[in-house]
């Protein structure tokens, strides 16, 4: 007589044959959502070029689109959202940076790695950038909506700073907590600086050579200051045998702040940087890149 198939089996066949299929149809009604988001915005900007932006209403952007009112409000809560259809992906990718950060890279360098993703969302499309920014420039229900955008992108790189450093150890000699909200800020900001720059000169212009300029600017600012007041409490000392044999490790063991990240001495045509093991690896090559510059 033949046995019964086990019934606790058939769940484990079912979701190994069925991940993927899953996966593909999500991607795919992630790209179909984008899309529409992307041609209601168009239809929108469109109208608001020849109409004006108030004599538009949400029924004409979506007959323009060729869709049903609902559907317009399936992707936006209103017309002056529509011209700004990219920011919730953007800001995705720009936290997916964050979260995929190497252990050894400076917050700092993330965070602005993580704000080339709004820059490459206007580069890509710099004639709908360009009219965009006209647009907002006339509309200040448009340019609101465009400062809360702004807003979210702050906020998220201020968390991401924050969660480096212990908010709550806000002592004496330790302002990191402060130069984390001050960064974040001086990084959107530069970034704002240059795509302004960028959009006024009609979207023309080396924009990614600009941003990097605009972020060595703030990391000189505040990059090396950034985990300087830093306790050494609950570190473990590093052991070293000096001359005597005895165990040591300075700046650790004695309970004493650590000194600078790097050291450089020239001797002749060759310069010896001395960095200390827990310096990251961004402000040991500043450290090295301002002596190249300076010999």
């Amino acid at each position: 007589m033949p046995q019964p198939a086990d019934p606790t089996r058939r769940p484990a066949r079912t979701n190994a044959t069925s991940d993927a299929p899953e996966s593909a149809a999500g991607s795919r009604a992630a790209a179909q959502r984008l899309k529409m988001r992307r041609e209601l915005a168009a239809a929108a900007m469109e109208l608001f070029a020849t109409k004006g932006y108030e004599a538009t209403t949400v029924d004409e952007i979506a007959a323009r689109a060729g869709v049903a009112r609902r559907t317009f409000f399936r992707h936006f809560r209103s017309k002056e959202e529509a011209i700004f259809p990219d920011h919730d992906d953007t800001l995705v990718r720009a936290e997916a940076v964050l979260n995929a950060a190497p252990a050894h890279e400076h917050p700092l360098d993330t965070v602005c790695r993580g704000i080339k993703e709004v820059m490459r969302m206007y580069a890509a499309s710099p004639a709908v950038s360009v009219e965009r920014y006209r647009l907002t420039r006339e509309v200040p229900t448009l340019r609101e909506r465009e400062i809360a955008s702004v807003a979210r992108y702050e906020r998220l790189f201020t968390r991401y700073l924050l969660g480096h450093f212990d908010e709550r150890d806000h002592h004496d000699g330790n302002d990191d907590p402060l130069l984390a909200e001050v960064a974040a800020s001086a990084v959107v900001t530069a970034h704002n600086h240059v795509l302004r720059r960028w959009l006024r000169a009609g979207g023309q212009g080396d924009v990614e050579t600009q941003l990097d300029h605009a972020f060595a600017i703030v990391r000189d600012t505040f990059g090396t200051g950034i985990g300087a007041g830093r306790s050494q409490a609950g570190r473990t000392p590093a052991a070293s045998t000096g001359p005597a044999g005895s165990s040591g490790s300075a700046g650790t063991a004695t309970g004493t702040e650590p000194g600078p990240a790097a050291t450089v001495k020239t001797q002749g045509e060759v310069l010896v940087a001395v960095a200390r093991t827990d310096a990251p690896l961004s402000e040991v090559m500043r450290t090295i890149e301002q002596a190249l510059k300076d010999a």
